[in-house]
């Protein structure tokens, strides 16, 4: 697991930025894992600008989302669905039928998420997968205690993510209490990962991820053990480990 240090989040989103534009230029159909939250926002920014300024086609891209809200239709504000129709999807030339995320209104909703599995098997796991990290150490929907060879699974979200997650709702309240989510064995499928953090409040996340053990305490310390992960963090998101480690060697 390779750590790059950034100055903040607009270097963090750049690098970001430029890592999946290499991808898409070098191969045409690579297969993008995209997540949602605020951490990426600046990224799919980036990559409209991008589009506008350099037209990088997605013609032949797909992409496959980490997850989705159970109970919220797809053209909901809240949806996860909406979310990146709102902040790509709607800017670039990428097909709708390339673009891949679980429905959290199926009426069999175990049923969704061995088929998105299924999916994810058929094309040998995604070329790139694009991750945040929560302020618990989760990854997509994976929260502590997850076990790592969890496929795209139904959760039940912990009153932290939750709370965390209200500032697009109303209250807390309107925070559905399920998602569908790719697993933490899902991700790993991926070929290449790419984590990004940013601010003070992951610093707890990124240094128990780098120190001791693989943990599901710590879902995202698992790709400790993915031969090809990168994690991009800017100085405040490092911080606790940098001060942890200049400690150790004074």
């Amino acid at each position: 697991m390779k750590l790059v240090k950034v100055k903040g989040h607009e270097e963090m989103s750049e690098f970001a930025a430029n890592y999946i534009l290499d991808k898409v230029k070098s191969n045409c159909q690579v297969k993008l894992g995209l997540a949602t939250g605020g951490t990426p926002v600046r990224t799919y920014e980036m990559l409209i600008e991008d589009f506008r300024r350099n037209y990088t086609s997605y013609q032949n891209v797909s992409t496959y989302n980490l997850d989705e809200y159970v109970g919220i239709a797809p053209d909901d504000p809240n949806s996860y669905h909406s979310f990146m129709f709102k902040h790509l999807f709607d800017y670039i030339n990428i097909p709708r039928e390339k673009v891949y995320i679980p429905n959290g209104l199926s009426a069999d909703i175990h049923q969704e998420a061995s088929n998105y599995e299924y999916i994810i098997d058929q094309i040998g796991g995604v070329d790139l997968q694009l991750l945040g990290i929560g302020e618990n150490g989760h990854i997509g929907f994976n929260e502590p205690g997850t076990p790592f060879d969890t496929e795209t699974h139904i959760v039940t979200l912990t009153e932290s993510t939750r709370r965390a997650n209200s500032r697009y709702f109303e209250s807390v309240d309107k925070v559905p209490e399920k998602a569908i989510t790719m697993g933490i064995a899902s991700i790993l499928k991926s070929k290449e990962i790419l984590l990004l953090a940013s601010g003070e409040s992951k610093a707890e996340a990124i240094y128990q991820m780098f120190t001791g053990e693989s943990s599901i305490d710590c879902p995202a310390s698992v790709l400790k053990n993915h031969p090809n992960a990168v994690v991009v963090a800017d100085e405040k998101a490092v911080s606790k480990l940098i001060a942890t480690m200049s400690m150790s060697h004074s």
